[in-house]
């Protein structure tokens, strides 16, 4: 639903999210893994490899890119390590990689949410999906042996987290995800 202010600005508003994207080289060893699970077990493709920093809120635009700027510019590059891959119960969280819960990683989550205004219904629980989809228990754990034969050290994966990127994740699409969309990317100052 399209709407416009008194000045005729767009004021539509669409679900939001921010995540976490790991550099290049760790980027492409997941979206090999995670193609290897999807081509074996299925699911829609998962656009990038990423951590969600804060979950879909509804905004405009213009109020979703001036949060993300300020949210960017008040964080430094942190470390992320990986702890296990998990067998989720929701189709966004089928199969993903659980990373420690350190006090930096919770904090530039916390330091996001600030700004935009955005209250967790539960705690933050760093994250990265290998596969999205609804498998049975059986699949789930044959998914789980699958990733660690296809990469056996990735739960020791660590990286800094120096970029952040802001999506439009529209909480309705259930498909394929077509409706996703990559608004803005943002590095983080060491300073």
């Amino acid at each position: 639903m399209e709407m416009t202010d008194g000045a005729g600005v767009l004021t539509q508003k669409n679900d939001y999210s921010v995540w976490a994207i790991p550099p290049e080289d760790v980027r492409e060893r997941l979206k090999k893994l995670m193609g290897a699970l999807r081509s074996e077990f299925g699911g829609p493709e998962i656009f990038q490899p990423h951590i969600t920093v804060v979950g879909a809120m509804s905004l405009t635009e213009q109020e979703a890119l001036e949060k993300f700027r300020s949210a960017c510019e008040g964080l430094k590059p942190y470390q992320a390590k990986a702890d296990s891959v998990v067998a989720g119960a929701f189709p966004s969280q089928c199969l993903y990689l659980l990373f420690q819960s350190t006090p930096e990683v919770m904090d530039a989550s916390a330091h996001c949410c600030r700004q935009f205004g955005y209250k967790r219904s539960n705690q933050y629980m760093p994250h990265l999906s290998l596969l999205y989809g609804t498998l049975t228990k059986e699949e789930k754990k044959k998914a789980q042996e699958k990733a660690y034969l296809l990469d056996e050290s990735i739960n020791g994966m660590n990286f800094q987290v120096s970029r952040l990127a802001l999506w439009i994740t529209d909480r309705e699409d259930k498909g394929n995800l077509e409706t996703w969309k990559l608004i803005a990317e943002g590095s983080l100052s060491p300073n």
